[in-house]
């Protein structure tokens, strides 16, 4: 027999949407528009104007699209050659990931001083269980609004945030926030909420999916939850459940933190095919002492190097090395690296290069006697860390970063984010002998 209403409703009370006595209070944060905010905030001439971030026209696609051009139609994922043509007169910006990581790690700094419960998205979203963290902050809707202001206040960008009991509910109201805004969903309020909203919004619904619910009746929210269960799922299969449950404000799911660390990475994609070696670890350097930067962050060091390039053809090629020892000097990750690539010619024009560190362990507490020299990099290395961490990636970065050099090419312009004189001297690792 299918089940009674009350049936039904009795799923929703034994979801867990409470921790102990405790009503479980989740937060969505999300950068609004994050790539154009940051080139927004790094170039006072673009603020207020048409921005979208993108690459090449003849292959790129927008990255992002700041909120004054999308009313030209232009979104994130479309081709550069389909939005140069909804909006001929927008400011195409090539993108710079290394503005990118800084001001996302900047963020997440944020959001791990109120809570360790941090569920990474994406660099520029996340949700956050600050339910135990209210004793100490006050409410979900003070958090929110308190951590919006830091990020607006110390990385200069704006942010919207979503509060619910349940991460599929917050994750709705902060894009109804936006831009620059949040909103508060009640638990006793979800369902009245949800109810008004097209089926779109469910996750798992796509296109094809949002047709075959239209065909059954169901427009909206309220469709789904007024549906019976029985039905759904002999017309959906386990979708029907799923799709109920989301239309209830019903998602028990937890906020997952970071898992330990396997690797820590950085990679550019370039603007233009690149053939060149000293442009290519121009590009290499500035991601090894990006890697290093956050090893130390993170308080890790690296046994084992790894160069990714990705040709024109898109061909993937992976090579490594493991070194005598570990490591989080930027120096020493660049002269691996260095050694990695050999001669680009074996790869041909190169359109993407990232470097890893892998076999991650930690720092030991206390520095060697008989390293002095080591010594003297780890302090070196601090001492540019917090200089940077003040006065920005730019304050200090090496010969080949320098803007003259980067000026050049508009693939490695920018390119000098994270980089500093991580002074050590260049170890020859043995490598492996690199994959043809």
């Amino acid at each position: 027999m299918p089940p009674s209403r009350g049936a039904q409703l009795s799923v929703i009370l034994t979801t867990g949407l409470r921790v102990g006595d405790e009503e479980r209070q989740i937060l969505h944060v999300d950068l609004d528009a994050f790539y154009a905010s940051v080139e927004a905030r790094d170039d006072p001439k673009l603020r207020g104007r048409p921005v979208i971030v993108g690459g090449h026209s003849r292959r790129g696609v927008v990255l992002a699209a700041s909120y004054e051009v999308r009313p030209f139609g232009v979104r994130s994922a479309m081709s550069m050659v389909e939005a140069r043509r909804r909006a001929p007169d927008a400011i195409v910006v090539p993108p710079r990931f290394h503005a990118y990581a800084e001001a996302s790690e900047a963020v997440f700094a944020i959001f791990r001083a109120v809570t360790p419960e941090v569920e990474p998205l994406s660099l520029d979203e996340a949700f956050l269980d600050v339910t135990r963290s209210r004793t100490l902050f006050g409410s979900g809707e003070t958090i929110a609004r308190a951590i919006r202001a830091r990020i607006a206040e110390e990385v200069g960008l704006p942010a919207s945030a979503g509060i619910a009991a349940a991460k599929f509910v917050a994750k709705i109201a902060s894009d109804l926030a936006k831009p620059n805004g949040q909103l508060v969903v009640p638990q006793e309020e979800t369902q009245r909420f949800l109810a008004v909203l097209p089926v779109a919004r469910l996750w798992g619904v796509g296109p094809k999916t949002e047709a075959r619910l239209s065909a059954l009746g169901l427009r909206t929210l309220g469709d789904v939850a007024k549906a019976r269960l029985e039905w759904l799922e002999a017309h959906l299969g386990d979708g029907g459940r799923h799709f109920w449950l989301l239309s209830q404000g019903i998602d028990d799911r937890s906020v997952e933190p970071d898992r330990e660390a396997k690797s820590i990475g950085s990679e550019d994609t370039f603007e233009h095919d690149v053939a060149d070696r000293e442009r290519l670890l121009s590009s290499i350097h500035s991601q090894a002492l990006r890697v290093a930067r956050r090893l130390r962050a993170g308080g890790v060091r690296a046994r084992t190097i790894v160069l990714k390039l990705k040709s024109a053809d898109f061909r993937l090629t992976t090579r490594r090395v493991s070194l005598p020892e570990a490591t989080d000097d930027g120096q020493a990750i660049y002269a691996a690296a260095e050694l990695l690539l050999g001669d680009p010619r074996s790869v041909g024009p190169v359109r993407l290069t990232g470097v890893s560190a892998m076999n991650l362990e930690a720092e030991p507490r206390q520095l060697s006697l008989l390293d002095p020299g080591g010594q003297k990099k780890q302090a070196l290395n601090r001492t540019l860390d917090r200089i940077t961490d003040r006065f920005g990636s730019a304050a200090i970065v090496t010969a080949d970063l320098v803007p003259g050099a980067e000026d050049e090419d508009p693939v490695l312009r920018g390119r000098a984010g994270g980089s500093r004189l991580d002074q050590a001297p260049k170890p020859r690792p043995k490598a492996n002998k690199p994959p043809r």
